[in-house]
């Protein structure tokens, strides 16, 4: 399994520019038995731990009257996600709206790859630990931002929408020299181990959090105000071939969703626990329980500002396909939301 997270990083951007056309056409057949998942690290996956931990899925789709198993893999990054989805090795990826974005794009003359739906709404922190960088103007060639994947990912995208505001039109990539791809835990631990280049990095709960604990850390930039609001985080995503072959199963995985996260809202001190002890985590109830009860964080399966991120990476040509309405980016089952 290293092996091939290894390869799906390496050719992740290659596979997605060449998917093959015949991958796109399908045969009708009975639904799946199993549907493979993915999630990410992070306290903002916690929808996808408690439906894994508490066998959501299953219950779901017993209670549809028709059996189901699930198979959860782990990946740093949506890219590699995204080249698993490609491959056939995955049925159902997690992650930014970046990545999913990106293959959506790429995929409306094939395989047709839409959200399913939203897992959140959180803000996003770039935090440093170089007392000399108050905003984003202040990096030099000297510091090294970490996140999840250059280019692609929702904290690389929001970079560049900052570095837009900052320095101006037709400046958006001034800062992506300085921008390192690294799963949240490893650059956590590089940049507050104090002895790397990394001095920054642009992450996610619950790493941005245990990050700022610390009196060297202090938060550079937050993407509700780049954004200027809410907007999701993460997000769901399939091949419009298994959407339309597996609709129970994919009924079943969205009711997963939706009870998960009414059981977050409902008691965040029981889900903390579950994530806690699933994760390993070293923080406490009570760190988890704050971050999942800030004011700020939204559990929620509708979409928001997510063509916010679409309108700048088509314009940035980081897309080559855009649209005005959100819902031509999702699958009809969560079209009844607000998005937006």
């Amino acid at each position: 399994m290293g092996l091939f997270f290894k390869r799906a990083a390496v050719f992740a951007a290659a596979a997605l520019a060449l998917v093959p056309l015949s991958l796109a056409a399908g045969t009708a057949r009975a639904e799946t038995g199993t549907v493979r998942l993915a999630k990410q690290f992070g306290i903002s996956y916690l929808p996808m731990t408690v439906m894994e931990e508490l066998n959501l899925i299953e219950k779901q789709a017993s209670a549809k009257g028709f059996a189901l198993k699930t198979e959860w893999l782990r990946f740093t990054g949506g890219s590699g996600m995204n080249e698993a989805l490609i491959s056939g090795n995955l049925d159902i990826a997690a992650g930014g709206v970046g990545p999913m974005l990106t293959i959506w794009a790429r995929t409306r003359g094939n395989l047709k790859v839409k959200g399913i739906a939203a897992l959140n709404a959180m803000p996003l922190y770039l935090v440093s630990v170089n007392p000399n960088v108050k905003t984003i103007k202040d990096f030099t060639s000297a510091d090294k931002i970490a996140l999840p994947a250059v280019k692609t990912s929702i904290q690389a995208v929001t970079l560049q929408m900052a570095a837009e505001q900052a320095f101006g039109t037709g400046q958006q990539n001034k800062l992506d020299s300085l921008t390192v791809s690294m799963g949240h835990p490893d650059a956590q631990l590089t940049m507050m181990g104090g002895k790397s280049e990394v001095t920054a990095h642009f992450g996610s709960s619950p790493f941005q959090e245990l990050e700022l604990k610390d009196p060297r850390a202090h938060k550079v930039l937050d993407s509700y105000q780049v954004l200027g609001g809410p907007h999701t985080f993460n997000v769901i995503w399939a091949t419009e071939k298994f959407a339309t072959e597996n609709p129970k199963a994919l009924a079943a995985v969205l009711a997963a969703l939706e009870e998960a996260n009414a059981l977050i809202r409902k008691d965040p001190a029981a889900m903390a626990a579950l994530w806690i002890k699933a994760e390993g985590s070293k923080m406490s109830v009570d760190e988890a329980v704050a971050i999942i009860k800030s004011p700020e964080n939204e559990w929620t399966t509708t979409p928001k500002k997510v063509l916010s991120y679409l309108d700048y990476m088509h314009r940035a040509g980081l897309v080559g396909a855009t649209t005005k309405d959100w819902k031509d980016i999702f699958f009809p089952a969560i079209h009844g939301a607000p998005g937006g």
